[in-house]
């Protein structure tokens, strides 16, 4: 492997390290024993639940190939997973607000678990049955343990900056830290032990029962809006009557929705951005090298939250702004230097760029994961908070899987340059997120307000 890889990753390493042991008591928060108690059990748990995630995700195609599934096939079922999440994992994600969101954490475990099941099935039907549970699984994790955190965090009276760290430490173990290990683990199953394809698997649902354990003997249960009058139908119309009303949840949601978009798209652009002519790349070390920056990123995250006079909706202009510069390389590279149609031996010049380009990227993703959650926690009403962060997720989903049918349609550039152009209109929506807040005009929303908007007109 070449020497350049070796010193990204261990300039990365450096740099986390050093954040890391410099942070000084402005760039910390005082908190409460009951508060970090509370805290380091979260993390626990979601680490686990991440570990069960990540250990998948590596071998989700390898997986499907072996079992002699070609491209189409293999691009069908990914389209089912997303497609699923949209659909399914919608309408199980918002029960969670009025069934309980320890409930909802709980059937993550369970159906993620049936998912690792249905991977030592080599037929198609057993495996789309998977990916549909998978996508269900996606959505609950994305929503129900947040929702959980937010609402137990607010039920025992913590200071709200606290949550904060939650987040940053989050994202920094379960989308960092997790994810290089459990990248290490799975190779050592598969290639070091020799336990085929499947061992991953096995493995992720390992950790995803004894997450379900601790969360069973230590979570206590909490909900949005239990009223036993409220259907799911009446859930949805709230959420959608949320978004329409608030201009800020509309900003939210599509600013997330244009983010994570380009993110997504990012996951099936970078291999083939960085070896152009089928080139061997280490994709395991290049990806624990993307983790390393993703923790750069929540650990720079971690220090703008800590200081009460920098603003959340501040910062991320900047960041979407940086982000949509960096995924521009490879349309710059392309241009600046003509394309080698041969296939070279070590890493090319343009590549070389364009991986310290994804890096910024993938900090910029660090930084985001832990911001955007505290925008949440902000302007999201509890009463339907789940049922709203999966609303956020559909433009998405289906975004995603139109991107999968039509991944040969566009050449690279053309998917970059759409990546691009979404960040920065994010930037330009996240400017106007910054000004509202600022200046807000009349009251915000509430379920409780749009109920009592529906008095009997013969009442008055």
């Amino acid at each position: 492997m070449e020497i350049f890889y070796y010193l990204v990753f261990g300039v990365m390493a450096a740099v986390v390290a050093a954040l890391e042991m410099s942070k000084r008591n402005k760039d910390r928060i005082n908190t409460s024993s009951s508060f970090n108690s509370f805290k380091n059990n979260y993390l626990l748990v979601f680490s686990i639940m991440m570990a069960g995630d990540w250990l998948q995700g590596p071998y989700v195609y390898y997986l499907y190939s072996t079992y002699g599934f070609g491209k189409r096939d293999i691009g069908q079922l990914f389209i089912a997973g997303f497609g699923s999440s949209m659909l399914f994992g919608t309408i199980v994600g918002s029960l969670a607000d009025k069934q309980g969101r320890k409930r909802a954490c709980v059937t993550y475990c369970i159906v993620y678990i049936l998912s690792c099941i249905t991977k030592h099935s080599p037929e198609y039907k057993v495996l789309m049955v998977g990916r549909i549970l998978g996508g269900i699984a996606t959505s609950l994790l994305n929503s129900a343990f947040e929702s959980w955190l937010i609402a137990e965090h607010n039920k025992r009276n913590f200071d709200q900056q606290w949550l904060s760290l939650t987040f940053s430490k989050a994202v920094f173990l379960g989308n960092g830290l997790v994810a290089i290990l459990s990248g290490l683990f799975g190779n050592l199953l598969v290639d070091t032990f020799s336990f085929g394809p499947v061992a991953p698997f096995d493995a992720a649902a390992c950790f995803l029962a004894i997450g379900m354990a601790i969360i069973l003997a230590t979570w206590s249960e909490n909900f949005g809006d239990p009223s036993d009058s409220k259907d799911l139908m009446t859930q949805f119309k709230v959420a959608a009557i949320a978004i329409a009303s608030d201009e800020k949840i509309a900003l939210l949601g599509a600013i997330q929705s244009l983010f994570e978009a380009s993110m997504y798209t990012f996951v099936f652009l970078w291999t083939p951005a960085l070896s152009p002519n089928d080139e061997e790349i280490p994709h395991g070390f290049v990806f624990a090298t993307f983790m390393l920056a993703s923790m750069l990123g929540s650990s720079l995250a971690a220090r703008l939250m800590a200081r009460s006079s920098v603003r959340v909706e501040n910062y991320m202009q900047i960041v979407f702004l940086v982000s949509a510069a960096s995924l521009l390389l490879p349309i710059t590279t392309s241009v600046l230097v003509t394309p080698s149609k041969v296939k070279e031996e070590g890493l090319s010049l343009t590549s070389s760029i364009q991986l310290l380009g994804f890096c910024v990227f993938e900090a910029c993703v660090g930084i985001f994961w832990p911001s955007i959650m505290k925008m949440r926690s902000q302007y999201i009403p509890e009463e339907a908070r789940s049922t709203i962060m999966n609303f956020f997720r559909v433009p998405l989903n289906l975004f995603v899987c139109i991107v999968l049918y039509n991944v040969d349609a566009f050449p690279i550039t053309i998917m970059f340059g759409m990546c691009s152009i979404f960040l920065f209109v994010a930037s330009i929506l996240q400017r106007r997120l910054m000004v509202i807040s600022e200046n807000p005009k009349g009251e915000e929303w509430s379920p409780r307000k749009e109920r009592n908007s529906e008095v009997d007109p013969l009442t008055l």
